[in-house]
């Protein structure tokens, strides 16, 4: 149950920074979700810093990596958004934010866990 709640917490906080990164930064006359965007990287690297910690010597109980990692950047960083707005660029016929956003948000993706892995070694 207390694993349950630790969850619960951190996707709550999670998600209310997502909607306010969203709120700020998702340009609503391009149509770019730049907060999606941010969210979905910074949140890449934290996972990447949080669970590089677990694996080292223990540093976070798991308790801790619940809280953070599957909690908070579970709500932080969002697929279903990420694929929806896809979903409009297509609907548009807006190919080429399609293309950059999708390839952009995979690699650098990728690379902030990587680098988050990589800084706690």
């Amino acid at each position: 149950m207390k694993q349950l709640l630790l969850v619960f917490v951190g996707g709550g906080f999670g998600s209310v920074l997502r909607f306010v990164i969203g709120k700020y930064l998702n340009s609503t006359t391009t149509g770019i979700p730049y907060g999606t965007f941010a969210a979905n990287i910074i949140g890449s690297l934290l996972i990447g810093v949080i669970l590089g910690l677990a694996a080292k010597n223990d540093t976070l109980t798991q308790n801790q990596t619940l809280l953070l990692a599957t909690g908070f950047c579970g709500g932080f960083t969002t697929f279903s958004t990420f694929a929806y707005e896809n979903h409009l660029f297509l609907k548009s016929g807006d190919f080429t934010s399609f293309a950059i956003y999708t390839i952009a948000s995979f690699v650098i993706g990728f690379l902030a866990v990587f680098l988050g892995l990589f800084l706690v070694k």
